[in-house]
């Protein structure tokens, strides 16, 4: 069972209470003499930098925690229609249910973004997704102040939150390139498990190019397997390298207990800028869409079935009426079981997105969407073993749907 690792109950809230102060912004001081608000003081801001080069030799734990935790988070998210947070934070919760969640986050730059899960702020999934009613920050001092969602993205679970930067401590966390990111890697990953804040876990990169669940049917590709500490809470929150740089964004565990067994994943931090730069723009994400769904090619497969060729992506099905179907490409037909799997017999085998290659059936939904929808870009496919190139029109990806 995969399970997003974002706490979902006020129980969890009850001990976040006495970190924060008040449900007011703290933004400001009062003057206890005249009654008036003082002054905000001004904005502080700190970049960390990336740390020397390499992938984590010298490795420092507590260094790290020192320099990444104050750029860390706690994201509180409400969702009942009746909720206060003070409510919540005396362990009353007004609505029953899943009515708040507890997750991290950190911090971008000096402006007051922050990024997170997009299942941080939003309850649902595909066209069912709903914003919380109230978002709020906790920064690393104490402050806790009212966010605003500037969109989210439920393709890559990424989210865009702004706050007011005025009067506060801000020390934004570099990020990093998660292509470049190996096996046995040691890794930090820092925020709120739990509710409990600023915590940190150690472990290693356990596998790269994973393919883990978003919030629509489209899975995220590229995604990093951790063995360190990932618990409810946790969602959110900074996969830190030891160089000081956010490498991936801490999204979902996958146990049969519910709670962390060595086994959690991160959206890569590829996918997370891109996914941060569709939302500034707009606060929607936009992504290519071909239409098929397709599956790995090995060698017994191959052979088996007669591809005439070692890598690809194998197309099963195309969705009727999809950008792939309008162009031209095949999907399969006569279903055959083999392996213990069924397979469909007759459908193209993908191997080249805009001259690019395709080694698994991963890469293709991740070569497409280096494109914007509406764009005309070529496919190498392979049919009864002749190569052929089918030019596609790509459409826009629904929330629900095929992969790819």
């Amino acid at each position: 069972m995969r399970r997003l690792a974002a706490g979902l109950a006020a129980g969890a809230l009850i001990a976040l209470g006495g970190c924060g102060g008040s449900g007011n912004d703290l933004t400001g001081s009062s003057d206890s003499n005249s009654g008036k608000q003082s002054a905000t003081p001004p904005t502080r801001v700190e970049v960390v930098e990336a740390q020397g080069k390499g992938n984590g030799s010298g490795f420092d734990a507590g260094k790290l925690y020192r320099t990444e935790s104050p750029g860390v988070v706690t994201v509180i998210s409400l969702f009942g229609s009746g909720t206060s947070l003070d409510q919540l934070l005396n362990g009353n919760g007004g609505g029953g249910g899943s009515d708040a969640a507890v997750g991290s986050g950190f911090v971008l730059n000096g402006k007051g973004e922050i990024a997170t899960n997009a299942h941080v702020v939003t309850q649902g999934e595909g066209n069912n997704i709903k914003r919380a009613n109230e978002v709020y920050v906790e920064f690393a001092d104490g402050n806790r102040v009212r966010a605003r969602i500037r969109g989210e993205d439920p393709n890559a679970d990424v989210a865009l939150l702004s706050v007011d930067p005025k009067g506060l401590n801000l020390r934004s966390l570099p990020l990093g390139a998660s292509d470049e990111v190996t096996v046995g890697e040691p890794v930090a990953a820092i925020g709120s498990p739990f509710g409990e804040r600023q915590s940190l876990s150690v472990g290693v990169i356990s596998a790269i190019d994973r393919s883990i669940e978003s919030l629509t049917n489209f899975n995220i590709s590229g995604a990093l397997q951790t063995d360190a500490a990932i618990n409810p809470g946790n969602s959110g929150g900074p996969l830190v390298n030891g160089r000081g740089e956010v490498i991936g964004i801490n999204q979902q565990i996958k146990t049969n207990s519910g709670g962390g067994e060595g086994v959690g994943f991160a959206v890569p931090s590829n996918a997370v800028k891109r996914s941060l730069d569709m939302l500034r723009s707009d606060g929607k994400a936009h992504y290519a869409y071909l239409g098929v769904s397709s599956v790995d090619l090995y060698p017994q497969l191959v052979q088996h079935f007669d591809l005439g060729v070692e890598r690809g992506a194998w197309v099963q099905d195309v969705v009727p009426g999809g950008p792939g179907e309008k162009a031209g490409i095949h999907g399969g037909d006569q279903e055959e079981r083999f392996q213990a799997s069924s397979f469909r017999r007759g459908g193209d085998v993908i191997t080249k997105v805009g001259g690019k290659p395709v080694q698994h059936a991963d890469d293709l939904s991740e070569l497409v969407a280096d494109y914007e929808p509406g764009d005309s870009v070529p496919f190498e496919v392979v049919r009864d073993g002749e190569r052929k190139t089918i030019t596609v029109k790509l459409g826009e990806r629904p929330l629900t749907g095929t992969s790819g």
